[in-house]
């Protein structure tokens, strides 16, 4: 299992009940902070994250939204200078030649860590500008996509010693796992893997497999498609808008990945053969 990083898991003091037995001990949480995305002179958005990937964050959340495509667009990247001698809870980022309406963006963005598009100013502002179809060539085999929830289970660091993350992770199609991120935000983990790939140069990610934890909800989608991503496969359950938007733009979107099962809901041809069906 890889290292939890230090500002992600904070320790305290807690009571614990068990069978009618009571001790204090203490116990590892997952840390919270607000994290204010910048660019230039305008707060674009404020959103609860773990502390901890943070630059790849903002540029993931920029991506996804459609503000930028490739690193090449960004001049400076840069954490905020800490108040107080105290941390860091901004990024500050400074674009070339932008001509996006940071202004009209920024009334749209309000992003809590258990819903990225709850504060949308409305329904028609949560569709993304960025999402594009994903390539038609990839495959993915069954058996290998059965192995990865395991391999992302063990891979969880932060997880392993607070269980209070969600994760996500990139696979390749021999069921190696590249990369892997974690927060108190589902939304805000695809964001750093999304931020990790664009800083790397390896957008879009057209031959690669996501996997999240917990439900793959409409905005996880989304960003899935503004990474070029072919399939995203989550351990639980899909909403219907999720749903909807993969088989209109041609996702392959897979849930209740568990054990030797999972539920193909879009694009099952990248996964099972005509034979099969």
């Amino acid at each position: 299992m890889t290292r939890a990083p230090e500002r992600s898991i904070e320790l305290t003091q807690v009571t614990e009940w068990n069978d009618g037995n009571v001790r204090s001990q203490q116990d590892w949480l997952a840390a919270e902070e607000p994290l204010e995305i910048r660019i230039g002179t305008t707060a674009l958005s404020v959103t609860m994250r773990t502390p901890g990937n943070d630059l790849e964050l903002a540029v993931g959340f920029l991506v996804t939204e459609g503000i930028i495509e490739s690193a090449d667009q960004i001049s400076s990247l840069r954490m905020g200078t800490p108040k107080n001698g105290g941390r860091s809870n901004r990024v500050e980022i400074e674009l070339k030649n932008s001509s996006v309406d940071l202004h009209d963006l920024r009334r749209n963005f309000a992003s809590a860590s258990g819903c990225g598009i709850c504060g949308k100013a409305s329904i028609d502002a949560i569709r993304s500008s960025a999402l594009r179809q994903p390539s038609t060539e990839f495959r993915i085999d069954p058996e290998i996509l059965c192995g990865m929830p395991e391999t992302l289970r063990s891979s969880q660091a932060v997880f392993g010693r607070t269980g209070g993350l969600h994760a996500a992770a990139l696979f390749c199609a021999d069921g190696q796992m590249l990369e892997i991120r974690e927060d108190i935000g589902r939304h805000n983990a695809v964001d750093k893997l999304i931020g990790w790939a664009l800083l790397q140069g390896r957008l879009p990610l057209e031959q690669k497999v996501m996997l999240v934890s917990g439900r793959g909800g409409f905005e996880i989608v989304q960003k899935a498609l503004a990474a070029g991503i072919p399939v995203l496969a989550s351990v639980s359950a899909p909403s219907s808008l999720a749903v909807r938007l993969a088989r209109e733009l041609g996702l392959t979107l897979i849930g209740f990945l568990r054990g030797r099962r999972f539920v193909v809901y879009a694009g099952e041809f990248r996964c099972i053969s005509s034979e099969s069906l």
